[in-house]
């Protein structure tokens, strides 16, 4: 059991560095800014807001399947959070608009809205749930909780802490390294192959959460 909750964690280490490289959420943007400014203190000063608004997004997520497991045994959701997984990644490869109200000065609460809504959009929340339900109910098996849901907002706050380290270790990694060497060039095929990449992510994560 041990082992099996060491790969969850490591997961979500995986799946919040994954969420970093995707330039749609929230690297280009500091990016964007530090160019903007001329100065790697804007995109530093960038992550912090991004970083906050990912895990809010994330935890939201998180804290609706806690709130469902209340009355459902937390098992029970894996099929409809799988069928969510792959609804949104079947429309990804149809869709790759992206949200362009916000405009490259804004505050940093309007940079964390704008990191909440993206991440929101982009179902990275929804690749996190399947992680967690199986963290809680391993969690629940091993304390002999039966269909309680007591534990699980520590573990989803752990589990929304956890990714969002990964997060945003791999967006500050990315957003200096293309601010201060590569530019932004590199991104006119790119960006075309990581939404696919994205949209084909997320219909795994749906098949994975049914499979495993």
């Amino acid at each position: 059991m041990t082992g099996e909750m060491t790969m969850s964690w490591i997961a979500l280490l995986i799946l919040g560095a994954f969420h970093g490289i995707n330039p749609g959420m929230g690297w280009l943007f500091a990016v964007a800014l530090g160019m903007q400014e001329r100065r790697r203190g804007a995109v530093v000063r960038a992550l912090l807001p991004l970083g906050l608004g990912h895990a809010l997004a994330v935890g939201a997520a998180v804290l609706v399947a806690v709130a469902v497991g209340i009355a459902v045994p937390l098992h029970y959701l894996q099929w409809p959070v799988a069928a969510i997984l792959i609804a949104v990644g079947v429309s990804r490869f149809f869709r790759h608009r992206h949200p362009r109200w916000a405009a490259m000065r804004v505050g940093m609460g309007g940079l964390t809205l704008w990191s909440f809504l993206m991440a929101t959009a982009h179902g990275a929340g929804l690749m996190v749930v399947p992680v967690f339900l199986g963290m809680a109910v391993k969690a629940e098996a091993s304390c002999h909780a039966g269909h309680s849901a007591a534990g699980a907002p520590i573990t989803a706050l752990l589990a929304t802490s956890m990714h969002a380290v990964g997060y945003l270790a791999v967006t500050a990694v990315v957003a200096i390294l293309v601010f201060e060497k590569f530019g932004v060039g590199l991104l006119r095929k790119a960006w075309v192959n990581l939404d696919l990449i994205w949209a084909a992510s997320l219909i795994a994560t749906g098949i994975l959460t049914i499979a495993i």
